[in-house]
C-alpha cells in the first residue's frame, strides 16, 4: 500500500511541474509575439510616412524640373542672342582692324628716310574689283616696294584632307598644287582654283609621284618648278628642285640645320619653310632647337645656292607660320589654344620699313590655326590651310618708304 502511495505522489508532482513549465513557455511566446506585432505596426507606420514623404518629394521635384526646363529655354535663347552679338562684334572688329591696324613689333634698329606718306595702292577701280574673279586674276606688275596694310577679304574655298597640309598656285600659271598631310611622295595638281573647288576630294586631279618624300607643308612652287624639303638618311635637311613639266629632279642642295629644330613653335613638323615672292626664292629655318629666332636665307632658284642669310629677330615661340612679300618676312603668331592668328613681327631685308608705321594685322577668326600660308605675288593673295579648310586671303598693299 505504501509503494502505491509514493508512486501516486511522485506522478502528481511530475504532472504539476510539467504544467508550470508549459505555462511559462506559453507566456514567453505570447510576449514575444506581442513585441513582434508592436514592431510590425511601427514599421508599417514608418513605411506609410516614408511613402507620403516620397510622394511629396516627387511633386516638388516635378515642379523644380518644370522650372529648370523653362530656365534652360530662357538661357538657351540668351546664349543664342549673345552668340549673334559676338559674331557681329567680331565682324566689326575685323573691319576696324583692316581700317586702322596698330603697330607691329618690328625691331627698332630698322631705319628709313621718309619721302612720302604711305598710300593705299589699288590696281583696279571699285566697279572692276567687284566683278573680279577670285581665281582668274590677271598678272600685275609690281616694283616690289609694297608692304601689307590689311586683309581685304576672305574666301573659304572648301574642306578636304587632314588638319595639316598646304596648297598653292604657281605665280606663272593657273595650276594649283595640293599637299595633304605632313609628308608623302604624292601631290595633286589641278588646272585651276575653280577645278579644285568643284572637285570632290582629290578626284579629277593629276597625281604627281615624286622620287622622294616631301617633309612638312613647307614647299613652294615657282616658275614651273617645285621646291620641297626632304630629310636625308642621316636626318639632314635637303632642298629638292623638281621640274613639274619633265617630271625630273634638276638639283638638290644640302642645308646645314638640325632636322629636329622646327621653324615655328606651334607647327613642330615644319623643319624648313620655302617661300616665293617677287624677288625670288627664300628659306625660313632655325639653325638649332636652342635658337630663339627665325632665320632667313635668300636662295638662287636656279642653282639653289645660298646668297645671303639674316637673323629676322622674330621669335619662334608661339609662331605658327610665315611668308615673304617683296623681301619682307611676315611671321604669324597664335596661342596653343587656337585663337585669332596675327602678324605680329616682320623683317625687311631691304631696311625699307618704318617701325612706327608697320601694321599689326589680325586674321579673321575661322577654325583653328594655320598649318601653312603661301603668298602668290601675281594675285596679291595668301593661300591658307586651316584645320583642313582651304582659304584665300586677299590683301591690300601700301608702298614702302623709299630712300
Amino acid at each position: 500500500m505504501k509503494p502505491v502511495f509514493l508512486l501516486l505522489v511522485s506522478t502528481f508532482w511530475t504532472l504539476t511541474g510539467a504544467q508550470y513549465y508549459y505555462q511559462g513557455l506559453m507566456d514567453y511566446l505570447d510576449n514575444r509575439l506581442l513585441a513582434i506585432e508592436d514592431h510590425m505596426q511601427l514599421w508599417h507606420d514608418q513605411s506609410r510616412r516614408y511613402h507620403t514623404e516620397l510622394l511629396d518629394f516627387k511633386k516638388l521635384t516635378a515642379v523644380a524640373m518644370d522650372g529648370l526646363r523653362n530656365d534652360h529655354g530662357t538661357i538657351l535663347e540668351d546664349l543664342t542672342g549673345a552668340g549673334v552679338r559676338v559674331d557681329r562684334v567680331e565682324r566689326e572688329m575685323d573691319f576696324v582692324e583692316t581700317q586702322t591696324s596698330p603697330r607691329a613689333c618690328v625691331n627698332k634698329a630698322d631705319k628709313v628716310v621718309e619721302q612720302e606718306a604711305w598710300g593705299l595702292q589699288e590696281s583696279r577701280g571699285e566697279e572692276e574689283e567687284e566683278g573680279e574673279d577670285w581665281e582668274e586674276l590677271q598678272s600685275r606688275v609690281s616694283d616690289c616696294v609694297e608692304i601689307i596694310s590689311g586683309i581685304r577679304s576672305v574666301k573659304i574655298l572648301k574642306r578636304v584632307g587632314s588638319p595639316n597640309g598646304m596648297w598653292t598656285r604657281d605665280p606663272r600659271s593657273s595650276k594649283v598644287y595640293v599637299f595633304n598631310g605632313t609628308s608623302g611622295d604624292t601631290i595633286h595638281q589641278f588646272d585651276s582654283v575653280r577645278d579644285f573647288s568643284r572637285s570632290p576630294d582629290a578626284i579629277g586631279s593629276r597625281q604627281i609621284r615624286l622620287p622622294s618624300d616631301w617633309t612638312s607643308p613647307g614647299s613652294a612652287v615657282y616658275n614651273g618648278y617645285l621646291y620641297y624639303v626632304e630629310q636625308g638618311e642621316d636626318m639632314d635637311v635637303q632642298v629638292v628642285k623638281y621640274d613639274l613639266m619633265s617630271g625630273s629632279v634638276t638639283d638638290i642642295a644640302m642645308f646645314p640645320v638640325e632636322s629636329q629644330a622646327s621653324v615655328y613653335n606651334l607647327n613642330p613638323e615644319i623643319v624648313a619653310d620655302l617661300a616665293a615672292d617677287d624677288e625670288g626664292l627664300w628659306l625660313l629655318y632655325a639653325m638649332s632647337d636652342s635658337e630663339p629666332n627665325i632665320n632667313l636665307a635668300k636662295m638662287d632658284p636656279t642653282t639653289l645656292d645660298i646668297e645671303q642669310i639674316w637673323d629676322t629677330r622674330c621669335p619662334r615661340e608661339n609662331a605658327e607660320a610665315a611668308f615673304v612679300v617683296c623681301g619682307t618676312v611676315y611671321v604669324v603668331y597664335n596661342t596653343r589654344l587656337a585663337s585669332r592668328s596675327r602678324i605680329q613681327c616682320l623683317f625687311d631685308v631691304n631696311d625699307m620699313v618704318v617701325s612706327e608705321e608697320a601694321p599689326l594685322i589680325y586674321f579673321p577668326r575661322r577654325y583653328g590655326a594655320h598649318a601653312s600660308l603661301k603668298y602668290n605675288p601675281e594675285e596679291k593673295q595668301l593661300y591658307g590651310w586651316d584645320d583642313g579648310y582651304q582659304i584665300i586671303y586677299r590683301l591690300t598693299m601700301k608702298r614702302k618708304l623709299l630712300v
